[in-house]
């Protein structure tokens, strides 16, 4: 019986939860069913520091993302990010299996193995994700992907993310809370990759930079895989805020300000204007120059830049990047960005936008801004023998559950949901 073709991405931001509802189609490209968003006020930096907050805000988008579909959610991949987040580089040593060829049962052993020699991991934290880096198996080198190679022997390295459990149980509470199950949890800068990255690129050796609200997530990929990570608690609200303290206004008309008229590059020289700003509870209103905006909004991106900078070449990278940086998030969407970015790292600069979306609701999430939760269902796509659970079908007038356990499936496949839909359609 067939797998649901069905998956969903939870993407619980600082700022703003975005949930999309996506399937693959036979070119394997995705096709968007539904999405929902809603403002979210319950997390600081990209950790929960109000349960209740989160959870109504999870509830809110993912009702949005159920009408939208006409399917109910039950199974979500959610992101998961924060400065409690770090990455170990691991290497592990496995014989290959009797038969001489390597199987997927060799890559699980060689993951265990890599877990295994990791040194100095506290009780307080715990394992997300082990991701494979490359492979030698016997004397070939630079295997991506050794299944089906013949060998007796198989070595490698593997990138380890931990982060701390009570922060990622945290994280579990509010999804559970909003009713639904977690099928797995993926680390953001890597769904933001996977999402906005060419294949090209990631050969070449690229930065991935997402500026959220809270933090801004880095991400190296060299020859085919990922080398380097790390959360930056600098990021788009910063930016609010310098903005609400320089004109003197609430924080919600700042944020305003910097979407209508902000810039983070002066030397994207315009003509200047006066910009009008709504008083505070009931003061007059004032005015303000656009360049003086620009100079706030520079400043601070600078910063947010600079310390980028440190951190690629901190990584050992910097060299390596010969397709240069992708920028993505809400925060890259500020005009200038890219200019600002390409003169202080060096290097080339690109907008990251969703790839790989053919069909269905593709223009509603063709936005920076949907790069982590697009990315997120992408990684569900590619790990699906892990995932448990998916969706609540409702489109047929019943409900159904299609569940995943084992690599065996339970429930209706999805030809008998379209064979029972037809069915339904022509009693009407």
């Amino acid at each position: 019986m067939q797998r649901s073709n069905i998956v969903v991405g939870l993407d619980i931001g600082t700022t703003k939860v975005c949930v999309v509802v996506a399937e693959k189609d036979e070119m394997g490209k995705l096709n968007v069913l539904g999405q929902g968003r809603a403002d979210s006020e319950g997390l600081q930096r990209a950790t929960v520091v109000n349960i209740n907050k989160t959870v109504d805000a999870i509830k809110a988008a993912v009702a949005d993302a159920e009408r939208e579909s006409s399917i109910r959610i039950k199974g979500v991949n959610v992101g998961i990010s924060g400065a409690h987040v770090h990455c170990i580089n691991s290497h592990s040593e496995i014989s290959v299996n009797q038969t001489g060829i390597v199987n997927a049962s060799d890559v699980k052993r060689f993951q265990e193995k890599a877990k295994t020699n990791i040194r100095y991991l506290d009780i307080d934290h715990e394992i997300v994700h082990v991701i494979p880096q490359e492979f030698i198996v016997d004397d070939q080198e630079g295997v991506l992907d050794p299944i089906g190679m013949a060998g007796t022997t198989m070595r490698g390295s593997a990138y380890i993310v931990v982060g701390m459990k009570t922060k990622i149980r945290n994280i579990k509470q509010c999804v559970e809370k909003a009713g639904l199950e977690v099928n797995a949890m993926t680390f953001e800068p890597i769904a933001s990759g996977l999402a906005v990255m060419k294949e090209s690129e990631k050969k070449s050796g690229v930065v991935i930079i997402d500026i959220g609200g809270g933090t801004t997530e880095v991400a190296i990929y060299i020859d085919g895989a990922i080398r380097f990570s790390e959360v930056i608690k600098v990021a788009a609200n910063d930016v609010t805020h310098d903005v609400a303290f320089g004109v003197k206004a609430l924080y919600e008309v700042a944020e305003d300000l910097k979407i209508k008229h902000g810039c983070a590059y002066t030397g994207d020289r315009s003509e200047d204007e006066e910009i009008l700003i709504e008083g505070i509870e009931g003061r007059p209103r004032k005015s303000f120059m656009k360049s003086s905006l620009t100079l706030i909004i520079e400043a601070r991106m600078m910063e947010i830049f600079e310390l980028i900078r440190d951190a690629v070449k901190r990584s050992g990278y910097f060299d390596y990047l010969n397709a240069g940086a992708v920028i993505t998030g809400g925060g890259c969407l500020i005009p200038g960005t890219d200019a600002l970015a390409s003169g202080l790292l060096g290097l080339d600069v690109r907008t990251g936008f969703p790839e790989g979306v053919s069909g269905g609701m593709k223009g509603a999430i063709n936005s920076p801004i949907y790069a982590t939760v697009m990315g997120l269902v992408a990684h569900s796509f590619e790990n699906r023998g892990v995932q448990d659970h998916d969706v609540i079908d409702l489109r047929g007038g019943e409900t159904e559950v299609v569940q995943e356990e084992s690599g065996q499936d339970q429930g209706l496949s999805g030809k008998k949901i379209v064979d029972r839909l037809k069915d339904w359609w022509e009693k009407l």
